[in-house]
């Protein structure tokens, strides 16, 4: 019987200094987009997705995260005894009932592939999702690790979350040759950590959202530093393809690099202008804002 996919892994541990002074005391997966921190726009895609175990690999300076999934008692009181029951109804449901959470120390910044690698005796012999929440995807519906699982439900192996980037922008991302096999899904044949432009095998760059299959756990245990002196998560999927098929998948929706700047402001603009009690006022002021009056 086919396993499903139950467990998403968070690597949550990175520095954020892209942000700085922001992510000084404040990390990174919790800086909002509109009223929800990026870390609850991951969560909730992975639990729409059927996910159950939340799986947070962190480090000592990520305590907000682990708050902020946690139970605040004096908050809620005081939003009950002021009768603000749909404040209290968000609060509630930033963890919804049946759904667990596992933090899991990084001891020390080695990469993505350590990363997930700590998170081996916790995940066990089951496959698992990897979300980066720096990748905050929009598809209005769906929603992009649903996409996944359907498509993992269908081939039962390895999923890469995929999508095309400008030629000259292969060096920011892992990137993989597939040989399509339907209209959105390809057959990996060859995954590359931050290629040159010149060397890429294609423009078909990997984002924050991969489907793996246990035996990851020992090739990450095998694999040697890499690009930047960490153990990459590319490095490991490469040694996977002589054991496994690897799919991707080309995923519908649109993506928000909010690990950079300006795909972080992207996004809080488009998020606000999608808003259901903002978006009227706030493209109001954008408005008069552009197109102020002579």
């Amino acid at each position: 019987m086919p396993q499903r996919i139950k467990t998403a892994v968070f690597p949550v541990a990175g520095m954020g200094t892209r942000f700085l002074p922001a992510t000084k005391a404040n990390p990174k997966e919790m800086l909002p987009v509109v009223d929800k921190p990026l870390i609850q726009y991951a969560a909730e895609e992975a639990i729409a997705a059927g996910v159950t175990e939340l799986i947070f690999v962190t480090s000592s300076s990520k305590r907000a995260i682990e708050d902020h999934f946690d139970r605040n008692f004096e908050l809620e009181t005081i939003l009950s005894q002021r009768g603000k029951d749909d404040l209290l109804s968000i609060v509630h449901n930033v963890v919804p009932e049946g759904v667990s959470c596992v933090y899991i120390r990084q001891p020390e910044a080695l990469g993505l592939g350590h990363a997930v690698l700590c998170a081996k005796n916790v995940v066990g012999n089951n496959p698992f999702a990897v979300i980066l929440a720096d990748d905050l995807i929009d598809d209005g519906n769906r929603g992009c690790l649903a996409q996944m699982v359907n498509s993992y439900n269908e081939y039962q192996c390895s999923m890469l979350g995929v999508e095309r980037v400008p030629p000259e922008e292969t060096d920011k991302y892992g990137v993989v040759k597939a040989k399509q096999v339907s209209d959105k899904v390809g057959k990996v044949e060859e995954i590359v950590e931050k290629p040159q432009p010149d060397v890429a095998p294609s423009n078909m760059a990997v984002v924050g959202r991969y489907i793996l299959t246990p035996r990851i756990f020992e090739l990450l245990e095998k694999t040697e530093r890499g690009a930047g002196g960490e153990i990459q998560l590319t490095d490991a999927i490469a040694a996977l393809l002589k054991y496994e098929h690897v799919m991707s998948l080309e995923f519908e929706g649109i993506r928000y690099d909010c690990g950079d700047k300006l795909g972080y402001l992207t996004a809080t603009v488009e998020y606000a202008l999608k808003h259901p009690t903002l978006k009227d006022d706030f493209l109001k002021y954008l408005r008069g804002y552009c197109l102020p009056a002579e």
